[in-house]
């Protein structure tokens, strides 16, 4: 098992990342203190692991929220449902809740937990590879509204993260590429090197190599929890972890959530911004080529869909990133090295979203 720390004071928590390692009790009563606990998940993956699951935590009170799957679940309804099964349950301050899914559960669970009884702690158990690379780690949480994704949350940090790569196994092809675009997004804004693992060890990746997924976890984890350890709550140096996100929340928004997959719609946004980092001439040719062909080649889209670029850009004008009306965008100087800029020309923008 490999472990790392997430810094923040009083709020620190370790990463666990191995196989089978969601399955050992010992690991969740480091984590936690009461006797009475709940979990919440999906019905994907209550039908694969919630029997193996409820046996491992057999010494807790355990009480289970199944809910149904899918980015449209993502809502203050389900919240609502989420914290009336809670009280139902008896539930209270000393309780903990276990996040047991992807990134969704993980969105809302946590969420929840930031909520109900004004805090309660909560342990993330990420099943997919996006929630175990991205996600799970950081504290971000929240749930979409009509107006756009994530407008309503909280920053609140789980006790743990035990990412078991064992999940892995069941993942359908489309959800394993759909976790790569985030893997793929570390080495763009901050680790060449490792951009340069992952094209040379691609085939290794998609056949699920043990060692090829125990690496790549970690390395993403490490550079996330680096960035959030010195920037929590996204006051500046966080922001770059949004690579690709401005321009993919607007598709996800603008084709209802049932279209892309997160990591699809994030896959065209990081081309999109890479165009447009190399029509500023700040990114290479060669370099905004290499990035096309690495998401190609796990699978993922790169072509922007035909969508009315007024809309485009409404949308994106309602991002989380917008300071004082301004879009701020993550752009590339060269694969590795990532700014945060409202500097650009208007015109190459328009370009973008409407090419």
């Amino acid at each position: 098992m490999r472990a790392l720390k997430v810094n923040l004071e009083d709020r620190s928590y370790p990463i666990y990342i191995g196989s089978d390692i969601s399955l050992d009790n010992e690991l969740y009563s480091k984590h936690i203190n009461s006797k009475k606990i709940a979990l919440i998940t999906n019905e994907q993956i209550a039908d694969l692991y919630l029997s193996e699951i409820s046996q491992t935590l057999n010494t807790f009170d355990l009480k289970t929220l199944v809910l149904p799957e899918g980015e449209t679940e993502k809502n203050l309804e389900t919240v609502g449902k989420a914290a009336e099964f809670l009280s139902d349950n008896g539930i209270d301050r000393d309780s903990s809740i276990i996040a047991f899914g992807g990134g969704v559960i993980g969105d809302i669970t946590g969420f929840v937990a930031s909520s109900y009884m004004r805090g309660i702690k909560f342990l993330q158990v990420p099943t997919t590879l996006l929630a175990q690379v991205d996600s799970s780690v950081g504290g971000k949480t929240g749930v979409n509204i009509s107006r756009g994704k994530n407008l309503i949350g909280a920053f609140y940090q789980p006790s743990a993260v035990i990412a078991d790569t064992k999940y892995l196994n069941s993942l359908e092809p489309k959800r394993l590429s759909e976790g790569l675009a985030e893997v793929i997004k570390y080495g763009l804004i901050r680790d060449e090197d490792f951009f340069v693992w992952l094209c040379k060890n691609t085939s290794r990746i998609l056949a699920l190599g043990p060692e090829e997924m125990a690496h790549l976890i970690e390395r993403c984890c490490q550079i996330k929890a680096e960035i959030v350890s010195e920037d929590e709550r996204e006051g500046s140096i966080r922001a770059i972890l949004n690579y690709g996100h401005t321009f993919g929340h607007a598709i996800e928004s603008l084709t209802d959530y049932s279209v892309y997959t997160h990591g699809e719609a994030v896959s065209i946004g990081m081309v999109m911004a890479a165009s447009m980092a190399e029509r500023m001439g700040m990114l290479s040719q060669e370099d905004k080529k290499d990035i096309t062909s690495l998401l190609e080649s796990v699978n993922l889209p790169t072509k922007k869909p035909d969508l009315n670029s007024n809309d485009f850009l409404e949308s994106m004008k309602r991002d989380k990133k917008v300071q004082d009306g301004e879009i701020r965008l993550i752009l590339l100087e060269s694969i590795g090295k990532a700014i945060i800029s409202n500097d650009y020309p208007n015109e190459i923008l328009m370009k973008t979203i409407s090419e």
